[in-house]
């Protein structure tokens, strides 16, 4: 790790507590659209199926309305529950407006990056979308760690797609060998940016089994270890 000098993270799941975020965002979409539906629920129905709408839209499989649309609609209909879809899209937008409005962190980020900011350029690579990121980065009070931000929407593909990783470092004007990715999903963040050789460290806070020849970690504090 001596020739690192560039540290590229992801943002949801990595540094942005996506899940309770999300929660709270959905409790107030629920009370503004009358969802009688327990929000524990609904959401052990929803995550599941939000993290598969998200593969698809990675592999382009599915558009941004698709994403945001089947989400629901199938989550609601696990639950034999049917909204008209004028609603339903009603409701992804108002999810993508109040999604900023909660910014936790996971433990110890932003303690994790005050470590490292002394010592590393640090920068974002994310599939959000490009707006609603910003917000987060902005609301959360950790966009000052980063000098460079890069969006899918902006790099026009998505990880794991290369273009994306090049686009980034061209960005932050960095070599890929003298840059570092940490990211909590493995076929997006890690085998991305291994492909195009940067170093790698999976944050494996879903104890996932361990993939061989990857360096981890569990806790964001960890990552001390090795940088």
């Amino acid at each position: 790790m001596k020739s690192i000098q560039h540290v590229f993270f992801d943002l949801d799941h990595t540094l942005w507590d996506f899940d309770r975020n999300s929660a709270l965002a959905f409790h107030r979409v629920f009370r503004k659209y009358e969802v009688n539906i327990p929000l524990e629920r609904f959401l052990e129905v929803y995550e599941p199926i939000n993290f598969e709408y998200w593969k698809r839209f990675r592999e382009e499989r599915v558009t941004k309305q698709e994403l945001r649309r089947g989400r629901l609609i199938d989550a609601f209909a696990e639950l034999k529950e049917r909204f008209p879809l004028k609603t339903i899209d009603a409701m992804a937008v108002a999810y993508i407006d109040e999604l900023p409005g909660d910014n936790h962190l996971f433990d110890h980020a932003e303690t994790i990056l005050a470590y490292l900011a002394p010592k590393y350029q640090l920068h974002i690579i994310t599939n959000g979308f490009h707006g609603v990121q910003h917000k987060k980065l902005e609301n959360s009070g950790i966009k000052k760690y980063f000098s460079t931000v890069t969006t899918s929407e902006e790099a026009g593909v998505k990880k794991p797609n290369p273009i994306i990783f090049n686009t980034a470092l061209e960005k932050a004007k960095a070599a890929p060998d003298e840059s570092i990715m940490i990211g909590d999903t493995f076929e997006a963040d890690i085998l991305g940016a291994h492909e195009i050789g940067m170093k790698t460290l999976f944050y494996n806070y879903r104890k996932e089994p361990p993939y061989d020849g990857f360096l981890t970690v569990s806790e964001l504090l960890h990552i001390k270890n090795h940088l």
